[in-house]
């Protein structure tokens, strides 16, 4: 009988009334220990006007910005080779850029980790090979957290992009060439038009997820790179702030919001978040 209820009751229930029970605890005053209580205020979203969470959110979405810029100078080429190769080449590189999300994604920034130490692989290395005299400090660094987080969201670019070009009509792409178009003419006038639509979906894929990120700035940035999830980590299970957190937590759902209404302003849909 459950099974048969339609989606919309089970979003309703699962997801809206959970988003509105965050809302409301962010209107209201912190109590004893992990309590809320009233009265109602607005102090909770005042407090974010204070310097270091308006850094924290700016870090935030700077870093989204770079990781989606990221994926798509290194994923699109990446998307557009797995479509164009031969099938038996496609479904192992398919298999390798899936393989990621079999494993637990906190283990595989553990490595990132190990191979940015002072002493580890990548810095022995180069000191061997006479590249640098003493070891380079990578780890901590706001550059280490891009590479983590490109690291983790490239998979979400590389399909949905992948999956345009599948998709894409060929008989169009020879049609330009018999006019005469070559081959880079008609790849930037016909199929990187035509998979704008996968790529914007592929952008939202890597810009929303990569604001609310702390796992990976907590352990490749530390203390030097304290993103708005990290922010809401603290503020959470440090501070026990629990209306705060909620307001901060509001915050960032209001900014995939907007993500979200640009993206379907820009002629986005959810079909081409599909892969």
């Amino acid at each position: 009988m459950l099974a048969a209820l339609p989606m919309s009751i089970w979003a309703v229930l699962f997801v809206a009334l959970a988003l509105l029970y965050i809302i409301g605890l962010s209107f209201l005053s912190r109590g004893e220990g992990f309590d809320a209580q009233l009265p109602i205020t607005f102090d909770n979203y005042l407090r974010m006007a204070a310097p270091t969470y308006l850094k924290s959110l700016l870090l935030s979405l700077r870093l989204a910005f770079l990781t989606a810029l990221c994926c798509a100078l290194l994923g699109y080429p990446l998307a557009y080779f797995i479509a164009k190769t031969s099938p038996r080449v496609r479904t192992w590189l398919l298999i390798l850029i899936i393989a990621p999300f079999w494993t637990n994604a906190l283990i595989r920034i553990y490595g990132w980790k190990t191979l940015f130490i002072a002493n580890g692989p990548l810095n022995t290395a180069l000191l061997s090979l006479g590249i640098i005299e003493k070891p380079l400090r990578l780890l901590y660094t706001e550059k280490a957290v891009l590479v983590g987080m490109v690291y983790a969201m490239i998979p979400f670019f590389v399909l949905p992009v992948y999956s345009g070009i599948e998709r894409l009509d060929g008989s169009i792409v020879e049609a330009s060439r018999d006019l005469g178009a070559g081959p880079v003419r008609a790849f930037f006038t016909v199929t990187l038009p035509m998979t704008m639509p996968s790529v914007l979906a592929a952008l939202v894929l890597t810009f929303i997820p990569s604001i609310g990120l702390f796992f990976i700035s907590d352990l490749l940035g530390g203390s030097n790179t304290m993103l708005w999830g990290n922010v809401i980590q603290n503020e959470l299970l440090k501070s026990r702030d629990l209306p705060f957190a909620s307001a901060l937590s509001v915050v960032l759902l209001t900014l995939t919001c907007i993500v979200l209404a640009v993206y379907r302003k820009l002629g986005g849909d959810a079909e081409s978040m599909v892969f």
